[in-house]
């Protein structure tokens, strides 16, 4: 279905029992709301409404052309605009890669917006800005940061020979077709500059602005996390100052709602109270 927040035209997959407590899903780059399919059975099953969106720059109806646009405060403006025009005062929160910043802003920012949160892959904003800073293994991980930054030059290597790179980076979602489901949609006009204006936006300074969140928190981290490591993911505990958990998944790479649906699922089944 689409929704209208903020000037801007945003598709939502909704899903699950009508009365069920929501669920706001957030997707990382290069993905979409699609990521969450395999994920939300479980959460149908156990009586949950969820409400999986396109976050801007990836519904063709929220797709503003300025870099600016995408700075992590509009971002999280969003999704509480989203929840405003759903009708929903209150929501779980669930957000993987750069929907997991979106959903630690949120968490930060409106409190008495989120019941609780589950975020995956990527640690609290100020987490991952200190391990930039200070950890060199960290920094060698983000080194791609650099191209995704430069206007131009990462569109032509991402979608240069048919998307090749892109769908090499996106090898782990799983075969041939669920690779091709998330890069096709990156080869539209437009779509991949979008999605890379959320680099292009980000700010050292708009990631240490994200404050202590105080709402029941789970982190989920995997060990095979190419993007990811241990410094920045341990980290994260000291950010939180409500209930935290912490899940490690063994033998899971970054893309965590593609490969472990299931043990996803179940962590925010035990974080949600189910």
């Amino acid at each position: 279905m689409q929704i209208d927040a903020r000037g801007l035209t945003f598709e939502v997959r909704a899903g699950g029992p009508a009365d069920g407590d929501p669920v706001l899903l957030l997707h990382g780059f290069p993905q979409h709301s699609g990521e969450w399919d395999d994920v939300t059975p479980a959460l149908h099953a156990a009586g949950l409404r969820t409400y999986a969106l396109d976050q801007r720059g990836y519904s063709p109806g929220a797709r503003p052309a300025a870099v600016e646009a995408y700075r992590i405060p509009e971002l999280v403006a969003d999704a509480a605009g989203v929840l405003d025009a759903l009708g929903v005062p209150t929501a779980h929160l669930v957000g993987h890669d750069w929907g997991a910043i979106v959903a630690w802003g949120l968490a930060a920012a409106h409190p008495d917006r989120v019941r609780t949160l589950t975020a995956v892959s990527v640690p609290h904003p100020a987490a991952m800005a200190r391990a930039l800073a200070d950890d060199p293994r960290q920094k060698a991980r983000s080194s791609y940061l650099a191209l995704f930054r430069m206007p131009g030059k990462a569109e032509k290597v991402l979608l240069g020979l048919r998307a090749a790179a892109l769908r090499r980076m996106l090898a782990g979602v799983g075969d041939a077709a669920r690779v091709a489901r998330y890069a096709d949609p990156m080869r539209e006009p437009g779509a991949l500059t979008a999605a890379l204006n959320w680099y292009r936006a980000m700010a050292g300074a708009d990631l240490k602005a994200v404050g202590p969140v105080t709402v029941p928190t789970t982190f989920v981290w995997s060990d095979r996390d190419a993007a990811i490591g241990r410094t920045a993911a341990a980290a994260c505990a000291g950010r939180v100052t409500g209930d935290y958990r912490f899940v490690e998944l063994t033998g899971v790479t970054h893309w965590i709602p593609d490969e472990a649906p299931d043990r996803l699922a179940e962590a925010i089944l035990a974080r949600v109270g189910r």
